[in-house]
């Protein structure tokens, strides 16, 4: 077991979540460590007459990359398994409206749309950037990010507000959440105008975007031994590099079980999944079977294969935290730097069930990796991931686990900086198969 985490590794984390305020900007950080590794992007647009063995595909910011590891050769007609890790690029945040030019009392301000469950005092009182995706007239897109701070959520002054503090900070998503970004009237077309100058076009040729604010500090290790890491979008772009990270130290490795290697990095899991590039969508379960009907099987084999794989669904779990023990379950509380945590509910918040939950076990002992179990309290539902659609849709034996965090839904969150590398190391022995 590693007393401390591997420096360039937690370089390369750091590394991927700066480069990534946004889901548009965490699927080309992942396009970009796997085409470094050799693996060939392939167009979902376009007919797959010969699968790369170690290839990817993109739709929207979803990601899914597989790899053949040990003999995958096939047996007679029998596939080997696929072994699958979920995870999701998207962010809780504030994302710009089509029309944001707006203001009052002299600000000139911008409109924004709450997406997903954000803390929203998180987002007040920081330097915002903008990022993501615009697409122009042509049809052609760009990834987008406005250099440097843009825009600012001002709180509201004590003095103006006297019980805030005992009463509680309460926000209208509507009236209260639009950034300041200048003075003077409301400018309309100014901001179309700053995004197609970032862009290279004139504003008549920016046709619609996708963009979001973040918090424009970049990731920091903190406290004397520098054993937590603050950043935004840590759920869960975390795991989205643990999960890269993970394929393409599998697919480097010459041992382990035959097996497809798979990570599917979805978009849209704050707000359901349901979507092209979502959980619930047909992406992942296309890209396997265009896999297997590369390979000559039929209809019949691809439905065998699918009920003999696993998958592991990587998102971030809930640390105890020290100010709030009694929100969490006595027996149940995780700690950071103590190892990812398996996550299960008896009520399918959790796709973990008996048999994958053995099956993690297995995986964590074979990697050294040490483990903790989360369960919610009884009277404190908790959220959902990508496992249980997932399962769901394909009638694959799913199982949860996360690195545990603080802030979770925050602008900027809080995990222990030795967890991140285990939980790669767990997912590099699973998607290989040496357990």
């Amino acid at each position: 077991m590693p007393a401390s985490p591997d420096p360039a590794s937690l370089a390369d984390l750091r590394a991927f979540l700066d480069a990534s305020p946004s889901p548009w900007h965490a699927a080309e950080s992942a396009a970009v460590r796997l085409r470094e590794a050799g693996f060939r992007e392939v167009s979902a647009d376009e007919p797959w007459g010969g699968v790369p063995p170690n290839g990817f595909t993109r739709r929207g910011a979803a990601v899914v990359a597989w790899a053949h590891v040990g003999d995958s050769a096939r047996s007679g007609t029998r596939l080997p398994p696929a072994r699958i890790v979920g995870a999701h690029t998207d962010s809780p945040c504030l994302r710009v409206k089509p029309l944001p030019d707006t203001g009052s009392a002299g600000w000139r301000q911008l409109g924004v749309e709450v997406y997903g469950g954000a803390l929203l005092n998180s987002w007040l009182d920081r330097d915002l950037g903008v990022a993501g995706r615009v697409v122009c007239a042509d049809g052609s897109a760009h990834l987008v990010r406005l250099d440097g701070p843009i825009a600012r959520i001002p709180q509201l002054a004590i003095h103006l507000d006297r019980d805030v503090n005992e009463r509680g900070l309460v926000l209208d998503k509507q009236q209260h959440l639009a950034p300041v970004w200048g003075l003077g009237a409301p400018n309309p077309g100014e901001f179309a105008d700053l995004v197609a100058a970032t862009v290279g076009v004139d504003r008549p040729a920016v046709a619609s975007w996708d963009l979001c604010l973040y918090d424009v500090t970049p990731s920091a290790l903190i406290g004397p031994d520098r054993e937590l890491l603050a950043a935004g979008r840590l759920d869960n772009q975390l795991s989205c590099w643990a999960a890269t990270d993970a394929i393409v130290r599998a697919a480097r490795g010459d041992q382990g079980e035959a097996g497809v290697a798979v990570i599917a990095l979805f978009d849209h899991e704050e707000v359901g999944s349901e979507s092209t590039a979502g959980a619930a969508g047909p992406l992942l379960e296309h890209v396997l079977e265009r896999i297997a009907i590369a390979s000559g099987a039929d209809r019949g084999a691809f439905l065998a294969q699918l009920a003999q794989s696993t998958c592991v669904s990587a998102d971030n779990a809930h640390s105890v935290h020290p100010n709030y023990p009694e929100r969490h379950e006595p027996a149940h509380r995780p700690l950071v730097n103590h190892g990812p945590a398996l996550k299960l509910n008896h009520n399918q918040r959790y796709a973990s069930s008996p048999s994958s939950a053995a099956m993690l076990q297995r995986v964590f002992t074979a990697a050294g990796v040490p483990w903790q179990t989360f369960v919610s309290r009884n009277n404190m539902p908790c959220g959902s991931t990508i496992g249980p659609i997932t399962a769901t849709r394909l009638g694959i034996d799913t199982v949860d686990v996360g690195v545990p965090q603080l802030s979770m839904h925050s602008a900027r969150e809080l995990c222990g900086t030795k967890d991140p590398d285990w939980l790669a190391a767990a997912l590099t022995t699973y998607l290989s198969g040496r357990y």
